[in-house]
């Protein structure tokens, strides 16, 4: 059963997604995400200024003036959304999760390929493939997706971004848009993701949380690492505890940056303190400029 309060989030975030969508998104979506080609459409007579390569011959014998055929781009597209539910994605030092915002931003690539009549699907992982829902159509669809990506509990707390992306591989043979949402606290998938990123559109979604690159003096702290269970204590006042933690964070950070580029790959980075409308839109102005 659904709950009331689990209905009251999901349309919630549909009203507060579907508007960001409607004002800023639709347009740009449409335009970096091209179809998969051309189509036949239709014949109709030459007018002066059509490309000759498309006259009709057959068409054109039999009614003996020139016709040329009408093409429209085939626009159909399949949307997938990866989203990392592992343990570290319940933390958020302010108002929202990285789960909350990993659900806001599914509703908004949602309903922007349910505004374009494309497909959109999902997986749900941890270090083993949590949930598989098929890529369709329709408002209905699109509602369940927010739903799950906002309420499911996972079997599983660790990560592995390449046991998603095998799985996925191995599952959607048709070429797809695919976006990877997760605070990618993982390693080992430098191989598959290349694979994936040649065959498909793969753009990677990085939650980042403030809390997580530089500690705040705040004495001796108890840590609990939402993924293994493992607990510690830090002295956060101690100054190589700090430079420490903070060096290895922005290491992980330049490795997965480095990653992306040499796989000629996009990333978007949203900050959970932040709005992630100015980090998209810019992703995709950036894509526009491309074509």
């Amino acid at each position: 059963m659904i709950s009331k309060e689990l209905l009251k989030q999901v349309k919630q975030i549909e009203i507060r997604t579907r508007g960001v969508v409607n004002e800023v998104f639709s347009g740009e979506y449409h335009s970096v995400f091209k179809g998969r080609g051309m189509e036949f459409s239709e014949v109709r007579e030459y007018t002066i200024g059509d490309d000759i390569r498309n006259i009709d011959w057959n068409v054109t014998a039999r009614f003996g003036h020139p016709y040329v055929k009408i093409f429209e781009e085939e626009r159909e597209l399949t949307v997938m959304l990866l989203v990392d539910m592992s343990g570290s994605l319940s933390f958020g030092s302010v108002e929202k999760t990285k789960q909350k915002i990993a659900a806001e931003l599914s509703a908004i690539l949602a309903f922007s390929a349910l505004k374009n009549n494309d497909k959109v699907g999902l997986i749900l992982f941890t270090d083993r493939i949590e949930k598989f829902i098929s890529p369709k159509k329709g408002k209905t669809h699109a509602l369940r997706i927010i739903r799950e990506v906002l309420s499911f509990e996972p079997q599983g707390k660790e990560t592995s971004i390449k046991t998603a992306l095998e799985y996925f591989n191995h599952t959607i043979k048709k070429k797809a848009i695919v976006f990877l949402i997760s605070d990618f606290m993982d390693a080992g998938y430098e191989k598959i993701l290349k694979i994936v990123g040649r065959k498909h559109d793969l753009i990677g979604i990085v939650l980042q949380d403030q809390r997580e690159k530089i500690l705040f003096d705040a004495g001796l702290v108890k840590f609990y690492d939402s993924e293994t269970g493992e607990i510690r204590y830090l002295d956060t006042s101690d100054k190589q505890i700090k430079k420490a933690f903070e060096e290895y964070s922005k290491q992980m950070k330049q490795n997965r940056k480095s990653l992306f580029i040499s796989s000629r790959l996009d990333a978007i980075e949203i900050e959970t303190s932040q709005s992630y409308v100015k980090p998209l839109v810019d992703f995709f102005k950036l894509r526009e400029k491309r074509w």
